[in-house]
């Protein structure tokens, strides 16, 4: 058996981050142990771990008993929930509904940092999201050849300006810009469905910024970009994505990148002081 500080937890929401994690931490010598939701994470995460549990969303008791069984010091929450399925699929427990009663409203960070709160008094330490990833994050500066024009240089800056106000009323990490007019905000579709919806609607030309919150808690929720962003810019013919510097994924960065040059796409990181 792994030694304790060898043994790592994995809270895995959807999306191929929990993936990506789960691969570069065995390859760094830790046992993954993954709580998994059902519906909601993608299966192919049970060929990646060391083993996996899989749990309804909103059983936060059934979590923590499963990494305490385990003797699971450390976790990892990766990935996201789709917030139509709160709607839809949440089975909340006694432990989740009593944390939800003491909350003042039903915030992202408050309900993340809430669970992060429960781990954390049952001495299971939640680490940050780029735990053990080196190299996953954006650099600064542009990263295809391609770079953007005057004109999409400007709406960088309009809509960096507008994700920040909005980051604050923790509404969304996502704008479209096109001449400097907001096309769509990110609500709860997430980022390719606001692509989509954004694109469509600016026809062709759309700039996609996406930007950490202001009060960002590096241990969840980090803006997450990859190969299927590009897929969904590209249907819409969105001409550059901006996202931040140091604090956004680039999930297969180079298939991402790949991808976007193919497409004629800029990609540039951004660095917020």
């Amino acid at each position: 058996m792994a030694s304790q500080d060898k043994r790592i937890g994995l809270i895995a929401g959807n999306g191929r981050f929990p993936i990506i994690f789960a691969d570069n931490a065995r390859r760094l010598g830790y046992q993954v142990v993954a709580v998994a939701y059902a519906s909601e994470t993608d299966a192919e995460l049970e060929h990646h771990v060391d083993q996996v549990h899989w749990v309804k969303i909103g059983q936060l008791n059934q979590m923590i008993t499963v990494f305490k069984h385990d003797n699971i010091q450390q976790v990892v929450m990766l990935g996201g929930i789709k917030k139509t399925h709160l709607f839809s699929r949440v089975r909340p427990d006694f432990r989740a509904l009593a944390l939800l009663k003491r909350l003042k409203a039903l915030k992202d960070d408050e309900i993340l940092r809430a669970i992060a709160h429960e781990l954390e008094s049952e001495g299971i330490q939640v680490r940050e999201s780029t735990f053990g990833l080196q190299g996953i994050l954006a650099d600064e500066g542009v990263q295809t050849k391609r770079h953007p024009n005057h004109t999409e240089w400007k709406d960088i800056e309009y809509g960096w300006d507008i994700l920040k106000t909005i980051g604050h009323l923790d509404i969304g990490q996502c704008v479209i810009i096109k001449d400097r007019v907001v096309i769509a905000v990110e609500a709860v579709e997430g980022t390719d469905d606001t692509i989509r919806r954004g694109g469509t609607l600016a026809q062709s030309g759309a700039v996609v910024i996406k930007r950490s919150k202001p009060q960002q808690d590096l241990r969840f929720d980090l803006p997450t970009v990859g190969p299927r962003t590009v897929e969904a810019m590209l249907a819409v013919k969105a001409t550059v994505l901006a996202v931040e510097a140091k604090k956004t994924v680039l999930l297969d960065r180079e298939e991402l990148l790949e991808k976007a040059d193919r497409a004629g796409i800029a990609v540039v990181g951004i660095h917020a002081p």
